[in-house]
């Protein structure tokens, strides 16, 4: 029977017990407890703070996020996209090395690199020749001396190595104009393989020969024969035009822009931007950004900040307008880089999509036709920043970006994300104990007074619901639960 009647004053005696351990702390525990939350409060806040200047997000909400992403509904992965204007190794890359001593390429990007090489040049694996073995090795190779050897070992194994050929012109060439003789010395290796074969042209096949025609195109428009590079891509494009996903239309636009066709260019745009992309938001920063400078070339010449405030917007300046809105609403971080607001780097082989590796990619190849439309820049410097209030937060994961573009470029993040939650928390919690540590200090037996009757107040909600629930649960109630 006793043992029936003390089971419902399980929770009353807890908390009594509770009530009485606090009452026999003295003044110096509360200092120490509250001086010891202060320090570690401070040493999170000063690592959150220190994580933030460096990259950009809290490290607590990074890994919480992380964490806790899988368990409830998965991880979204960013896509990066091959650079459909990427620069070639030997002849630009490895330029820029010799003269500043810096690597533009990050591993990551030189690793994805290889892996479109292995995919798209060696096939089934198990139908490779021993010369696409070797290339397939090649590709994977760190060492850049260490892939030209293979690409040498698999032209002395095959003459008509055409894979082979291209890792030279890439990599090996120093010069736009050796790296054309031998990305052509390529694709009359890759035609007579094809005829001494005398089968169907394989995926693998087809990837090449239109790798190496875009090649051959840019090495012309690098040279300076722009036309016949115009000419190039167009016959590519009709020869394959199911292969739309590798964005040879890019590479058509900025040669037409440089050659001034805008009309051609507004074809094209028209084409691309109204039938494979969603026409309220473009795929690609040099569709919209593209858009955007035709539109804006028709009124910036005579365009007036001080006139457009007094009399209003015209029909035809309202477009352009909108066009750069829509354009920087698709990607914020290009008029930085078309103002020279921010410096250029070389760009990348692999661009994340809305994110600072895009930017950088088309504003290295876009600035001097922004430049040549006269008023053009300008009508952007005054309206750009206006797009903000629109822009989804956050706009993109910057975790890609920081991998594609390296160490020495300060990753752009639009938009300017604000202090985070746990910085403000931490700062908070410290300057919040750091203050009952000095009051307490001061003045321990006053601060001693108000803890217990702190506590007190925090355990009486808990000794009011004990109360309650022995006074209307029935004993034999309690006795069964505490069987079980």
């Amino acid at each position: 029977m006793i043992y029936v009647l003390r089971s419902p004053l399980k929770l009353q005696d807890t908390l009594t017990s509770a009530s009485v351990f606090l009452n026999t702390l003295t003044p110096k525990f509360y200092v120490a407890l509250t001086g010891t939350s202060s320090l570690i409060s401070g040493l999170i806040l000063i690592f959150e703070w220190w994580y933030f200047r460096k990259y950009g997000t809290s490290f607590i909400e990074q890994v919480s996020v992380s964490h806790l992403r899988p368990l409830l509904g998965g991880v979204e992965k960013c896509k990066v996209w091959r650079n459909p204007l990427n620069l070639f190794r030997g002849a630009e890359y490895s330029r820029y090395t010799w003269v500043t001593g810096k690597e533009p390429l990050t591993y990551y990007d030189m690793n994805l690199s290889a892996q479109d090489h292995q995919t798209f040049f060696t096939g089934d694996t198990q139908q490779l020749k021993t010369e696409d073995t070797v290339m397939q090795k090649a590709w994977r190779e760190r060492n850049p001396q260490a892939r030209i050897r293979a690409a040498y070992q698999a032209i002395e194994m095959n003459h008509e190595c055409a894979a082979a050929y291209v890792l030279l012109a890439e990599e090996e060439a120093t010069t736009i104009t050796e790296a054309e003789r031998l990305f052509k010395q390529a694709l009359r290796s890759g035609k007579r393989e094809q005829r001494v074969q005398d089968q169907i042209t394989t995926g693998k096949d087809i990837n090449l020969l239109v790798y190496i025609k875009r090649r051959l195109a840019m090495c012309a428009r690098k040279l300076g024969r722009i036309k016949e590079a115009v000419k190039m891509m167009r016959d590519l494009m009709k020869e394959f035009p199911l292969l739309g996903m590798l964005n040879i239309h890019e590479n058509l636009l900025e040669a037409l822009l440089e050659l001034q066709a805008y009309a051609d260019v507004q074809a094209v745009l028209a084409k691309y931007d109204g039938k494979l992309y969603d026409i309220s938001l473009p795929k690609s920063a040099t569709i919209c950004y593209t858009s955007a400078l035709l539109k804006a070339r028709a009124v910036s010449e005579k365009f007036s900040p001080e006139a457009a405030s007094r009399r209003g917007l015209s029909t035809a300046e309202m477009n352009a307008v909108e066009a750069i809105h829509r354009a920087v609403e698709f990607n914020p971080h290009v008029p930085k880089y078309l103002l020279e607001m921010k410096s250029l780097i070389l760009p990348p082989e692999h661009i994340l999509k809305r994110g600072d590796s895009e930017a950088v990619a088309y504003a290295f190849f876009h600035l001097q036709h922004w430049k040549r439309a006269e008023g053009a820049l300008n009508l952007l410097h005054c309206t750009w920043e206006g797009t903000f209030r629109i822009i989804p937060y956050p706009l993109e994961k910057e975790t890609a970006d920081r991998e594609l573009l390296p160490s020495f470029h300060e990753v752009s993040v639009y938009p300017k994300k604000e202090l985070p939650f746990f910085i403000l928390f931490t700062a908070g919690l410290c300057s919040f104990t750091a203050m009952l540590a000095m009051l307490t200090h001061q003045f321990p037996e006053l601060m001693g007074v108000f803890a217990k009757a702190f506590f007190s107040t925090l355990f009486a909600p808990l000794g009011f619901f004990a109360d309650k629930m022995e006074s209307f649960m029935p004993s034999s109630f309690w006795h069964q639960l505490t069987r079980i």
